[in-house]
């Protein structure tokens, strides 16, 4: 029979051991060993039976065990120490608290998915993963963030294999009681109000309602909004579906219901908690974009409202946009009349539709006008930018380089902050104890990843073998379950309890499967592949996993050619692919992988922190010189696979670097992991039949290092206070200098920049002199240089007149460009200025200048800002 209806009871404690609970909800139990070590010590088997899920795990043991566990003093005192450990983490001064008074009071992250534990699947891939190692990084150091997202009701989708090796997805449906997770009451005495309702207008007189859930991430609380709630009509309740579920009116609903909703939800948990309003909204990524126009909307509408310009620039001032694409089809646009429909019922009432529509149209050098792109709204509600890599930065002034005409793609406003990896959560438990057992608690506590040198070759060796082992068992398991899966008879699957050798050198390749990363490069060559799995001397082993979009058959079909290469008997002891990927099972693969694998075709990687989460588990990379790599690299923590010059097509490209890949991995890679030199063991007893092999000496030191230098530069925390130096402080100084005084500074920089755009047109630099060169010029010779610049209604105070110098190309390009600012010297009537200063010829060669005009405000973060520019 089969239930009409499910719910989860949620168990009700006994007194004495009732901070289970708290410490059962508040997430922190993700990342902190000794919370998990008590769960499973009061009873193991359920434990294991629960998944390793406090919420399940105290809802699986019985009421006569909770009384017997209730009534162990023992048990009582163990449960109240974690209890007050928690308190001591969400109550003590951390890092942030020594910061002093211009650090942000509060921040808001808002974000589509977050990746915070497989309890609470919420996530599809790297940059759910990310948003969730940055709320915990947040927490550890004391950022007083609150994240924002939504509750999907299925998550992403699991996925499972059909006999032909096709990608298959299910929808499991989550019960929120199940999950650690409150929800938003209004307040009453018992805490029984009834929930906060978040409302937003649809068309044809329809609702939009949604439930807050929150989640505690340590010391950082999660709001998630939920539309399946009784007062919606289906539609309505399917829009928080799925992650990525929906295209088109669906999807626009759901970045409707997360930026626009999101900001009403912040506002209801400011009313009932006291929290501090956030001093600074942190988009990550464009599909929560419209929380700056529901922030627009609150200024025009509040008892002083402000105007369209002035409330624009008020909420830029203290917002920040994170793009994490390099490739435009990775950005969400929809059509300006979808757009327009779903304004027009009235989701922002006080502000101009045709204002709205202008945020994310592409009025550009080949762009769509009618098309609204949520990164171009991304960046024109937010005053700071950045990307995710220093290489990506590069890119991304690139990529949106149309939006500020005129400028050199160096120019652009859009800076970078490597991601990072929350330590914690992604190093294996067996790391963190060698280094206890070794240098204390204090080294752990204090970051000393140097002290990794001190430790013998010998147990580096040995701890890489024992999570080799952990990693080739939990392959064993996980296969066997997919072929059950893919309906497989148990008398078929006896070849599964050898699958892959503790002694083989062992790469993991897994992550998100759209084509550019490359899933199927390694297959390039079956044959040579075939030979380097089954080498005799120095064979290697690959286990990979990964999920393809549900849309994206050629995702889907990549999975596919490699799941079937790994099914031939012949190789399968040495290749898994091992299906849904996951929290759970990446926190076994990488520490279990000697060598991480990447190959994307550069520079399509954002930043591609699964390589980082390897490395601090004394993991080596493999990659592409792209994302984080390109600038961590540094020849003796992994290898730099190369890349195919620029002017190969397609198929050549992927030719030459699969052959380099090959050749890395048979001439450098495999010969150092088994110590041997590149020509040596012909003959040699491979490692099935001799055991463990002599510890490798060279790969040790590669083990060391990688540990020492990149674990501090892959951190999550040291992600955190790039964020909070680099961007936050200063979007919170600017939003409360643009929101004094009842908003005097944003009013007067609104009409600043009114009164510049409107006299831009007009600019122009009307004649460039030189004095001072002689016909040899050498070398530290002065040059002075003369502008007449047009300002038509301008002053010279509103502007910024530069000389840029440097190399000239034959082209007369630019290059080694040094910037210096003229001097307004006199007033030439009628609106024209002499503008002039000197400059040191520092450089031989062919010498060129140019001399530019841009605005110039103290409320602008760069003179770029505004996009206006006029090049003599």
């Amino acid at each position: 029979m089969k239930a009409i209806r499910r719910f989860t009871v949620r168990t009700v404690l006994p007194e004495s051991i009732r901070p289970l609970a708290r410490l059962a909800t508040n997430l922190r139990w993700s990342w902190h060993l000794p919370t998990r070590e008590l769960f499973e010590q009061l009873n193991p088997a359920v434990w294991a039976e629960s998944e390793h899920d406090p919420v399940t795990f105290l809802g699986l043991v019985s009421r006569e065990e909770l009384q017997r566990l209730a009534a162990d003093q023992d048990v009582v005192g163990r449960v109240h120490a974690a209890a007050q450990d928690l308190d001591h983490y969400l109550e003590q001064p951390r890092w942030y608290q020594s910061l002093g008074e211009d650090a942000p009071r509060c921040i808001a992250y808002f974000s589509p998915e977050f990746g915070i534990t497989e309890v609470l699947p919420q996530y599809s891939g790297g940059l759910g993963i990310l948003a969730g190692d940055h709320l915990k990084a947040a927490s550890d150091l004391g950022v007083p963030l609150i994240g924002v997202g939504l509750l999907y009701q299925a998550g992403y989708f699991k996925q499972s294999l059909s006999r032909d090796a096709w990608q298959q997805e299910t929808y499991p449906v989550l019960d929120p009681d199940g999950l650690p997770l409150t929800l938003l009451r209004e307040a009453s005495p018992d805490n029984s109000g009834r929930p906060v309702l978040i409302s937003l207008p649809l068309p044809n007189g329809r609702r939009l309602l949604a439930h807050v859930w929150r989640a505690d991430v340590g010391r950082v609380p999660l709001l998630l909004l939920d539309s399946n709630v009784a007062g919606n009509d289906d539609a309505a309740r399917g829009i928080t579906d799925r992650l990525y579920g929906g295209g088109g009116d669906h999807r626009l609903q759901q970045e409707l219901l997360l930026g626009m909703g999101g900001v009403k939800a912040l506002r209801a948990f400011q009313r009932l908690t006291g929290a501090p309003a956030p001093e600074v909204f942190h988009t990550n990524e464009g599909h929560a974009g419209f929380l700056g126009v529901e922030r627009i909307q609150e200024l025009m509408s509040g008892e002083s409202p402000l105007s369209w310009d002035e409330a624009l620039t008020a909420g830029r001032a203290s917002t920040v946009f994170t793009t994490h694409t390099p490739v435009p089809a990775g950005i969400d646009r929809f059509e300006t009349s979808q757009i327009e429909h779903f304004f027009a019922a009235g989701l922002a009432p006080d502000v101009p539709i045709a204002k709205i529509l202008d945020l994310g149209r592409e009025d550009y050098a080949d762009g769509n006008p009618f098309v609204f792109n949520m990164a171009v709204m991304g960046l024109r509600l937010a005053q700071r930018a950045n990307g995710v890599a220093k290489l990506h930065g590069v890119v991304s002034r690139g990529m949106f380089s149309a939006l500020w005409p005129g400028f050199d793609h160096s120019e652009v406003p859009i800076t970078s902050v490597t991601n990072g990896v929350h330590v914690p959560t992604w190093v294996d438990p067996r790391v963190s104890q060698l280094a206890r057992e070794h240098f204390g608690s204090d080294a752990e506590t204090q970051g000393r990843w140097d002290l990794a040198y001190n430790v013998s070759d010998e147990a580096v060796w040995a701890l890489r073998r024992e999570m080799r082992v952990s990693l080739v068992e939990d392959v064993r398991r996980r296969l066997r379950a997919a072929w059950k899966t893919r309906g497989a008879a148990d008398a078929e699957l006896s070849w599964t309890d050898s699958v892959l050798d503790p002694d083989v050198l062992t790469i993991g390749f897994a992550r998100r499967v759209p084509t550019y990363k490359r899933l199927t490069l390694m297959l390039r060559d079956p044959a040579r592949l075939k030979a380097l799995l089954l080498h005799k001397t120095h064979p290697i082993q690959l286990v990979i996993a990964g999920k393809s979009h549900p849309a994206d058959d050629a995702g889907k079909k990549m999975i596919q050619d490699l799941v079937r290469f790994t099914d031939d008997p012949e190789v399968r002891h040495r290749i898994a692919f091992l299906p849904n990927y996951d929290i759970a099972m990446a926190r076994t693969l990488f520490p279990g992988c000697d060598v991480w694998l990447n190959n994307p075709l550069r520079p399509l990687e954002a930043c591609g922190t699964s390589g980082m989460k390897a490395a601090l588990n004394g993991s080596l990379n493999l990659s592409v010189l792209d994302g984080w790599w390109d600038e961590m690299y540094d020849g003796e923590n992994g290898w730099a696979i190369p890349t195919a010059n620029n002017d190969a097509s397609p198929d050549e490209r992927d030719d030459i670097e699969a052959a380099a890949l090959y050749e890395l991995l048979e001439t450098q890679v495999a010969p150092k992991f088994y110590g041997l030199t590149v020509s040596a063991g012909a003959g040699a007893a491979g490692p099935s039949q001799s055991g463990p092999q002599e510890v490798p000496t060279h790969w040790v030191s590669m083990i060391k290092h990688t540990l020492a230098h990149l674990g501090p530069a892959v951190s999550a925390e040291r992600m955190l206070q790039d964020y909070v130096n680099v961007l936050y402080r200063p979007a919170a100084i600017a939003g409360r200098d643009a929101s004094a005084d009842n908003f005097a500074e944003a009013k007067g920089l609104a009409a600043w920049c009114s009164r510049i755009r409107a006299a831009w047109p007009q600019i122009q630099v009307e004649h460039v002199d030189s004095v001072g060169v002689s016909e040899d010029p050498q070398i530290g010779d002065y040059l002075q240089v003369n502008a007449y610049v047009a300002l038509s209604t301008l002053l010279p105070e509103d502007v910024s007149v530069e000389v840029a110098y440097g190399r000239a190309e034959d082209s007369d390009e630019l290059t080694n460009v040094t910037v210096a600012e003229l001097q307004s010297l006199e007033d030439l009537g009628k609106g024209r200025y002499l503008f002039s200063g000197t400059l040191v010829i520092d450089r031989s060669g062919s010498f060129g200048y140019t001399v530019r005009v841009l605005p110039q405000h103290e409320g602008l973060a760069s003179k770029a800002e505004l996009g206006l520019i006029v090049n003599a």
